[in-house]
């Protein structure tokens, strides 16, 4: 029986798997550095919190996680023309004291069964449009690009600086990468648009990453991205994470399977419900696995962490693709 770290591998290489790769559990996340000590940024539900940036952040009870609060007293950027009157990187410079507890945990990881997983959470679209707000963030790739072009160079030199610090003390062996791109039915914006302010930033990070010895870059992306899969390609990603069943995930496994694993298929809306039972967990996951085969595929939730809103669902969808394993894999 291949270990959870080579199982992955031969399912994302087109080799042989011997069952499928069961969400995240290859993965063992380092979810914190010493700046979290300092500024705590994961909420739990009901909490709202003000983050390093200076973004207030909400998580209302029952839904997937935690939203910026946008109005007049807490947007942070006013203007974006001023946008450096108002952002400013929070500092990553801490003493290796500091940064001991978070090492010895992922040194206690045994690396034969499990990546050591850096994670960065609010890639830099969503930076984009936590500081600006949605609409004016859409508005400004229009009306301002020259500053924004310079608000992401900013916010990509944070991210580089964040990936020094990760690869240096983690010695990460894969990275876990939020930034969503779309809406359950499009992107947020068009090829043309996407590749003009983000694929250059996006090479430049996961080169970093990939040339500090990282192995496989996971990006979440919760939503309908099909049309940016050579984009995602062309970053170096490995592992589209997220990737909603509106996305014909059967024909980009057959067109680009050869580069780039879909992780995903179980649609949080669908089965992580109240009204959810283990029956329509396993139907869901059944239909997924019969249209998308056994390799590059990786069935999953589309949540964005091994977690779900109604207790239990995680655990069913995870004993529901076992099941899936032992009928697919003989």
């Amino acid at each position: 029986m291949l270990s959870k770290k080579q199982n992955l591998l031969e399912t994302i290489r087109g080799g042989n798997p011997d069952r499928y790769v069961n969400q995240y559990e290859a993965f063992q996340m380092q979810m914190a550095t010493p700046l979290d000590i300092k500024h705590p940024s994961f909420l739990q539900p009901g909490q709202t919190i003000k983050d390093p940036w200076g973004i207030t952040f909400t998580w209302p009870e029952g839904t997937p996680g935690q939203f910026p609060v946008h109005n007049a007293e807490t947007l942070v950027v006013k203007d974006i023309t001023r946008w450096k009157d108002y952002v400013k990187m929070p500092s990553l410079d801490f003493s290796e004291e500091e940064w001991k507890p978070f090492v010895e945990v992922a040194n206690q990881v045994d690396r034969d069964e499990y990546f050591v997983t850096g994670t960065k959470f609010s890639g830099l679209f969503e930076m984009c449009h936590y500081l600006l707000g949605i609409e004016e963030c859409l508005i400004n790739f229009y009306e301002e690009p020259e500053a924004m072009h310079e608000l992401i160079d900013y916010l990509t030199e944070y991210e580089l600086k964040h990936a020094e610090q990760i690869c240096k003390h983690y010695k990460i062996d894969a990275l876990f990468h939020h930034d969503d791109w779309g809406t359950q039915k499009s992107t947020f914006m068009s090829r043309d648009m996407f590749r003009e302010f983000f694929l250059d930033s996006y090479k430049k990070i996961y080169k970093y990453y990939k040339d500090h010895g990282v192995e496989v870059i996971v990006h979440h992306s919760d939503c309908y991205c099909e049309t940016l899969v050579p984009e995602m390609i062309e970053m170096g990603i490995d592992i589209w994470q997220g990737a909603m069943s509106t996305n014909n995930i059967p024909k980009i496994i057959e067109e680009y399977g050869n580069k780039i694993t879909i992780m995903g298929g179980l649609d949080n809306g669908k089965i992580d419900r109240v009204d959810w039972t283990k029956e329509k967990v396993l139907a869901e996951t059944e239909k997924m696995c019969n249209l998308c085969g056994t390799k590059y595929f990786i069935p999953s939730s589309t949540i964005g962490l091994a977690i779900s809103i109604y207790d239990g669902v995680y655990d069913a969808v995870t004993e529901s693709i076992d099941i899936m394993s032992k009928k697919m894999f003989k």
